[in-house]
């Protein structure tokens, strides 16, 4: 097991493999109270086929990068490059197109439409793409997350751990380069977690796909490669491979 801790916000350049990089990223926002620096010059990069956990304490800007690295927010400075794309160049008609075309979207709560089945569910992600969703494909998804059966029956109808299944399957069935995930196991029992968790690993180990995962649990974020810790919008922290107890000594040392 290798352990490491980053004492400064840097990465190493950007490659051909990278997914998603982020060069001096900040944000800023204004309040009542003043201007917020929500992030502070991130340099980070999300290598492909990985699965990278994105921790802090709360206030620390971990849903901020998420929402730039994914292009559902503009930084107020510094670029976000998706797979040499860069998103700052892009109008907002392209970076939809683009994020229809490239990303994948997981959510603490769901966000499954009701009057909708699994599979029309599943299905919209390509529909909104302008494509005909082919019925072998959006089955052959729900079967990667073991609800090939249950296509018929509407949200209401499954357990929280089915519907984030069914929201992982909608996240998948793109084909995406990136998934990016915010508190996925949040609402979740800690064996349901697991049995989440274990899936979009194996999404990354057998499909290749990149994921960004933001949690506030040690033991999920001991699900991925490695785990990168912000505090006052910088990374200040990076760790491989780390154990659960290994990430909570980390958050502890951060929120203490």
């Amino acid at each position: 097991m290798t352990t490491t801790f980053a004492t400064s916000p840097g990465s190493p350049a950007p490659t051909s493999v990278d997914a998603v990089t982020l060069d001096g990223v900040r944000k800023t926002y204004k309040s009542k109270a003043g201007t917020v620096h929500a992030l502070r010059g991130i340099t980070h990069t999300f290598g492909s086929s990985t699965f990278t956990a994105v921790m802090g304490p709360s206030g620390s800007g971990k849903s901020t990068l998420l929402q730039c690295a994914a292009g559902l927010d503009r930084p107020s400075g510094g670029d976000v490059l998706l797979a040499g794309t860069n998103l700052r160049s892009l109008n907002e008609v392209a970076l939809t197109r683009l994020r229809r075309s490239t990303m994948g979207f997981v959510f603490q709560s769901y966000n499954l439409l009701g009057a909708l089945t699994v599979f029309d569910n599943v299905a919209l992600p390509l529909r909104l793409a302008g494509q005909r969703p082919s019925r072998r494909l959006v089955l052959d998804t729900l079967a990667r997350v073991g609800l090939e059966d249950h296509h018929r029956r509407r949200p209401a109808e499954l357990s929280g751990g089915q519907q984030q299944r069914v929201s992982i399957a909608r996240a998948l069935v793109t084909r995406p380069q990136v998934v990016f995930a915010d508190e996925p196991t949040g609402a979740l029992d800690r064996n349901t977690s697991r049995q989440i968790l274990e899936l979009m690993r194996s999404s990354v180990r057998e499909h290749g796909h990149t994921i960004a995962m933001v949690t506030h649990d040690p033991l999920a974020a001991s699900y991925a490669d490695s785990v990168i810790f912000l505090a006052d919008g910088q990374v200040v922290g990076h760790l491989e491979n780390g154990t659960s107890t290994q990430i909570a000594q980390k958050m502890s040392e951060l929120e203490g």
